[in-house]
């Protein structure tokens, strides 16, 4: 099913309505999915200083979203990671990410970067995904 009209979404954090932006966008069969950080319901931080907690409270926000859309893990077809200090935690990223994604292999693009929008953000990860791939 193809729809003509983009659906948004949101958790009602502050920084959605400061920043401007969506937690996710749905066009059609396509569902792009902003770049998940670690908090909680609340908005939270969450792992000030731990980058696996950080990476899988991500992860679970970017559950969140896909549920919100009735989409699995399965039909992820690419994820977008930023990470704070690549070389100290990319076998961390890397274990998480390949957990996470269970037998299905979506491609990736991790990069490093210097800062992210939070004083102790470690990691930032985003989504494209395809809502006519089978769940």
């Amino acid at each position: 099913m193809t729809e003509n009209k983009a659906r948004t979404f949101g958790f009602g954090m502050p920084w959605e309505s400061q920043y401007g932006y969506s937690q996710a966008v749905r066009a059609g069969d396509t569902l792009y999915i902003s770049g998940q950080v670690s908090h909680d319901e609340d908005g939270t931080f969450i792992g000030a200083g731990d980058f696996g907690l950080q990476v899988k409270t991500t992860l679970a926000n970017l559950d969140r979203v896909l549920d919100h859309f009735g989409a699995t893990r399965n039909q992820i077809v690419e994820t977008t990671v930023l990470v704070s200090d690549l070389r100290a935690n990319f076998d961390t990223a890397a274990r998480l990410h390949a957990a996470y994604m269970g037998d299905w292999r979506p491609t990736s693009t991790v990069m490093e970067v210097t800062a992210l929008a939070l004083p102790d953000q470690l990691v930032e990860i985003g989504a494209l995904v395809r809502l006519d791939l089978p769940k």
